[in-house]
């Protein structure tokens, strides 16, 4: 390649100007696109790789022939965005290092430069999920411990591939893999996937499985927070009312159920993991609510200051005891559970079998309980972890745990009305401190605008696929920690299964595309045109409402 056809004219902080002459002849033919690398040497044979952005074409007016017909000169002028060092012996270093002046040449990096840039995760920690969208035969891996220790965000628009996604990377982290993922099995993987629209039992056929009628989540392990969630209505006149007499009653009935040391038992309040009677408290709310008192004169009787105002508190309660989709919550079942057996269907210890995954599926839930169930799971489980460190003299996590709470949007909105609250409190806990005890979060939503800032602010690493909604696009990128520059303007044009791969365990931002999840979530859009050409289909419409009526 002569040196003229492709020549630095600018060098910058933050990028190098290249111009081009020839643009066959730099990329030796093949197609040269924005998002492909360079390598630029200087004289002593050290180079930068640097990664196109974007170009622009100068036309310089030349002499015409004998004609008179008017000529153009055609200049490519390259803008790359310096990545790394390269030296002399074919190691590669991050930023440190600027090359020298005069730069000597310019020309396209090899597949196997390109790959040297990423192969700098040492083998133990590489884990892979990913290539680089335009150099698919460049691996794209990240540093495991920095990926799974710190909380990662997927985001994207529907249709963008945010489960697949997701399910790759739990995939990769359970399952035997090639040389290229590295060669090793993750037996002690604890993994518990918040499912929203059921779409993980097909990704995970081994996986521990629980839906509303395996899942018991008892209704006594529920804080105050949660408990005022569930039963009371903040926006009532009396609610004030009704949460004194809630909490009044629970706190007898836990204290009157536990079968321990009397001074302990002096102890328990409130918020207590002990067993309490949920009929106990509907009695306690209808006698407050009959309530008669002495009056002032002797043998004369009055309405109790509660007299009546707790009609709507003991409805809702009742509705709330009586309604048969709640029986994973405030059913039989629920009374007879115990804290240990509630703990082992979460973390995968179950009396039959063990499993490195636990798919919740929240679909069955009702959407007003929907918050409550979402925040007394991921209590359950920081408390787990807070106390398996606290009770080990060693203070090691021997289990951490990722939790995945898929469609996040939907239970831990920015702001939004009081029954969100518990869940926020829970989730923003585990951001603002479960890293200490083994616990991150992978938070996965199509709205990362509407999500609490404290939870996506304590993220590290971010893989941002197709977003069409502006505010979200504004949204990611004032909290990415990495910046892309003018490739973040790529977020509405991603296909589905690209993403910006950004964050502390990433060895630089990359435009990258996922590997393919095998098997796939059950989150492909519906076929529309292929099932309407289809001859007419009779429904059979009684199991369906069998199952509705439940």
């Amino acid at each position: 390649m002569a040196e003229a056809n492709a020549e630095v004219v600018g060098v910058y902080p933050d990028r190098v100007k290249i111009a081009v002459n020839n643009i066959k002849e730099l990329s030796e033919g093949e197609p040269l696109k924005v998002g492909a690398y360079l390598r630029v040497f200087d004289s002593a044979d050290c180079s930068i790789i640097a990664i196109i952005e974007n170009f622009s074409i100068e036309l310089k007016s030349v002499p015409g022939d004998s004609d008179g017909a008017a000529r153009y000169e055609r200049t490519y002028i390259l803008e790359a965005l310096p990545l790394g060092f390269l030296d002399a012996d074919g190691n590669f270093e991050r930023g440190g290092g600027s090359i020298a002046i005069p730069p000597k040449s310019v020309e396209v990096a090899k597949r196997s430069e390109v790959q040297r840039v990423y192969d700098t995760v040492s083998k133990e920690k590489r884990f892979l999920f990913a290539q680089l969208a335009h150099e698919r035969h460049v691996d794209v891996p990240v540093d495991g411990d920095k990926f799974f220790n710190r909380h990662l965000a997927i985001v994207g628009s529907t249709g963008s591939g945010k489960s697949h996604a997701m399910a790759r990377i739990i995939q990769t982290a359970t399952s035997m893999r090639d040389s290229r993922h590295g060669d090793y099995r993750l037996n002690n993987t604890h993994i518990v996937i918040f499912d929203i629209h059921s779409e993980y039992q097909t990704a995970f056929p081994n996986a521990s499985f629980l839906n509303v009628e395996q899942l018991t989540l008892p209704y006594w392990m529920l804080n105050s927070e949660e408990l005022q969630d569930l039963l009371i209505e903040s926006r009532e006149e009396q609610s004030h009312n009704q949460i004194a007499v809630l909490k009044r009653a629970v706190t007898e009935s836990r204290r009157a159920h536990y079968e321990g040391e009397e001074k302990i038992r002096e102890h328990i309040h409130y918020d207590s993991p002990v067993f309490f009677d949920i009929d106990e408290v509907l009695t306690a709310a209808r006698s407050k609510n009959e309530e008669m008192v002495e009056g002032a004169r002797a043998g004369q009787v009055k309405q109790g200051s509660l007299h009546g105002k707790l009609d709507n508190f003991i409805t809702r309660l009742e509705n709330r005891i009586r309604d048969r989709r709640l029986d994973f919550l405030m059913g039989e079942r629920a009374k007879r559970t115990t804290l240990e057996d509630t703990l082992r269907q979460f973390t995968g210890y179950t009396a039959s079998a063990t499993s490195n995954v636990t798919v919740i599926d929240l679909s069955g839930v009702p959407f007003e309980v929907l918050s409550v169930t979402v925040s007394l799971i991921s209590r359950l489980l920081f408390d787990y972890a807070y106390y398996y460190k606290k009770t080990h003299p060693e203070m090691r996590t021997d289990t951490p745990i990722l939790v995945v709470y898929e469609e996040a949007h939907k239970y831990v909105p920015k702001g939004g009305p009081a029954r969100y609250n518990a869940a926020r409190a829970a989730i923003e806990r585990i951001a603002k401190e479960g890293r200490k005890y083994g616990v991150t979060a992978a938070i996965v939503s199509q709205r990362p605008s509407e999500i609490s800032e404290t939870i996506f602010s304590q993220c590290s690493n971010f893989i941002a696929m197709r977003l069409t909604n502006p505010e979200d696009q504004n949204y990611v990128k004032r909290l990415i920690p990495d910046s892309l520059g003018p490739l973040t303007q790529s977020l509405p044009m991603l296909s589905s299964g690209e993403a910006l791969l950004i964050g502390d365990a990433a060895v630089m931002p990359s435009l990258v595309r996922l590997e393919d999840a095998l098997p796939a979530p059950s989150s492909s859009d519906v076929r529309y045109l292929q099932e309407w050409v289809r001859p007419w289909y009779d429904v059979l419409f009684q199991p369906i409402i069998a199952d509705w009526e439940r």
